[in-house]
């Protein structure tokens, strides 16, 4: 699906996802944008009235975040209600931009719902090894590091499997550096480079920011479900949760032949902030359980 060409850094991105409340809220769930869309507070002293929230010192942040990039935004939701939407640059409400690394976070609560969905192959939870024919296509074997035997499925998602990533690495909390480095950007999302990626420790020796981690991990959901990890956001994300226009960046790199599980989901910011609320509801969307608390 294509996106409108927008880049946010990822701190300003950030910046305009997450400042949700954590706080005790109504049961409320703001319908798709089509349909209303989010209910929404304007006036400022109502905005402190009802969520305590000083609209003046959002305007310092927004004006802060612009010096993180040229193109963002900041969005505040507070106890359900959406008190702040402004953009900059060539963002607005209807732009897709590449997310770039915060896409790992949708590919480790889909498979927090795989794993929901399937107990029978992962009796061991976060401690089932995964590294096998039962759980990956055949791509990624042979192995030459008979280690990779021993990599849990917690130690992918946590980027504790080993596998070389980002200098330094830390064994202990203690940095150590990593030589050479290992995949970065948008080469750990193709998959014969991610397969073969080097162990730089044996699996839960050490952490290292291995983009190639959260790849395997969307091989292992398409190979489980026999659909692409995107198609499977789809089903339990992005249509019950009511997202408008999204998809999955990383269009002008051919190598990259499946969804890209280490980065680059393309949704709208209002679409974003479901996301997150979803979160904060541990899991709940109305009456839905759509991700296992």
């Amino acid at each position: 699906m294509k996106h409108a060409p927008i880049r946010y850094s990822v701190l300003g991105l950030a910046v305009g996802m997450l400042v949700c409340a954590t706080e005790s809220f109504a049961q409320y769930f703001p319908p798709p944008d089509s349909a209303g869309g989010w209910r929404t507070l304007t006036v400022p002293d109502e905005i402190q009235q009802k969520t305590g929230l000083d609209v003046k010192k959002l305007d310092a942040v927004f004006q802060y975040i612009q010096g993180s990039s040229q193109n963002g935004g900041l969005l505040v939701v507070r106890h359900g209600w959406l008190v702040y939407e402004r953009y900059f640059g060539r963002a607005n409400r209807q732009a897709t931009p590449n997310t770039m690394s915060c896409g790992k976070s949708f590919t480790s609560i889909a498979v927090g719902i795989l794993m929901h969905e399937r107990p029978d192959l992962f009796p061991d939870g976060l401690d089932q090894k995964v590294y096998t024919s039962r759980y990956l296509p055949s791509e990624a074997f042979p192995v030459k590091d008979p280690r990779k035997s021993e990599i849990k499925l917690g130690q992918l998602l946590a980027m504790s499997a080993g596998l070389a990533g980002n200098s330094p690495g830390f064994i202990e909390e203690k940095p150590v550096p990593i030589t050479p480095e290992g995949l970065d950007g948008w080469r750990a999302m193709v998959e014969p480079l991610a397969f073969s990626e080097r162990l730089w420790v044996d699996p839960g020796g050490g952490y290292s920011y291995a983009t190639a981690s959260a790849q395997i991990l969307a091989a292992m959901v398409r190979h489980v479900t026999g659909m692409e990890l995107q198609k499977y956001v789809e089903i339990h994300l992005a249509q019950p949760l009511g997202w408008g226009r999204w998809g999955y960046g990383f269009h002008d790199y051919p190598e990259i032949t499946h969804t890209p599980g280490g980065g680059g989901i393309c949704l709208r910011a209002t679409d974003m902030l479901r996301f997150e609320y979803l979160m904060l509801h541990q899991g709940k969307w109305g009456s839905r359980q759509l991700v296992p608390a």
